[in-house]
């Protein structure tokens, strides 16, 4: 017998002043209902009542316990309120990560109607291209750019996305159009260095497998929107997610190539680890993320 089930038959058995009075209200006989109370005292060693046919009294011990049970119960109904409501209505604090660039211009932005629809909701943002553990570092949720997902964690997609090489029509015109993996060889690719966490290359799919092509150029960061300036200029080819140069290619700004063999896999998701209840705060606002990014013009005019 659990320590909660005899608490709360002591409460309810000295607030009605009878055993016959409480079993009736619990749906069970004044028996069981007594040996929940003979439990509970034997395990703590005291007499918290007096019991006859007729009255029941409590001890001295026993007034002093019902105050401390009374105020045990009335926290935990709150606590059960307070994390039940936490399932229908946003509160609390909201921890999100998310990749720098993307997060300063695609998140970030829409922080502040979120709280607005939902004032008791705070929010703190780590922006970094790192992968952070989500559950090690304390992160509700993690908004992620293709990549592999944990299988502990559960990833919604937000919006589609591509990993695309561009460049200027003028950088195009100068250098000529690349056809095959092989030709990018012959042209100046900007590329994340070694501090920038992409050394191996860009990632491309050839005939159903995935493969990597060594991306060299005279210009190299660890910056992804420094990249995104350089092919702007005309300074050579990129490799960047369709979310950031979307406006770009409608306007004919830049160019994608070599699109045949664009990997498919590159979506931008929510991730969070597996709950079996999700908290109002990070459903309502994975919900938002996802029907902004679902409105036809928004990407082309951001």
């Amino acid at each position: 017998m659990d320590k909660l089930t005899q608490i709360e038959a002591f409460v309810d058995v000295a607030e009605k002043g009878s055993l016959v009075k409480a079993a009736l209200g619990q749906h069970i006989t004044p028996v069981m209902l007594g040996r929940r109370i003979d439990a509970l005292e034997k395990r703590l060693g005291v007499k918290l009542m007096h019991r006859t046919t007729r009255h029941l009294t409590l001890t001295e011990q026993g007034m002093l316990y019902l105050d401390h049970c009374r105020k045990l119960l009335a926290d935990l109904g709150h606590a059960d309120r307070m994390v039940s409501e936490g399932r229908h209505r946003a509160t609390g604090h909201l921890t999100v990560s998310a990749p720098a660039a993307f997060g300063r211009k695609h998140v970030a932005p829409h922080a502040a109607g979120f709280v607005r629809a939902h004032p008791d909701v705070q929010i703190s943002f780590n922006l970094t291209d790192r992968v952070v553990d989500l559950v090690r570092d304390g992160y509700d949720v993690g908004i992620r750019i293709g990549g592999v997902i944990d299988p502990s964690f559960v990833a919604v997609k937000l919006a589609s996305n591509r990993r695309v090489v561009c460049g200027t029509p003028d950088y195009f015109e100068r250098n000529g159009i690349p056809r095959t993996l092989d030709d990018l060889a012959q042209h100046n690719c900007l590329a994340f260095n070694l501090q920038g966490g992409q050394q191996r290359g860009w990632y491309f799919q050839e005939n159903g497998k995935q493969v990597t092509m060594r991306a060299d150029g005279n210009l190299n960061c660890n910056d992804g929107e420094l990249l995104h300036r350089w092919a702007t200029e005309g300074l050579g080819l990129a490799w960047r997610s369709s979310w950031e140069i979307e406006s770009q290619l409608a306007s004919g700004e830049l160019i994608t190539v070599l699109d045949d063999f664009a990997l498919p896999q590159y979506d931008i998701v929510a991730v969070y680890p597996q709950q079996r209840h999700l908290p109002a705060k990070v459903r309502f606002f994975i919900d938002m993320l996802k029907e902004i990014y679902a409105r036809p013009d928004y990407w082309l005019s951001r």
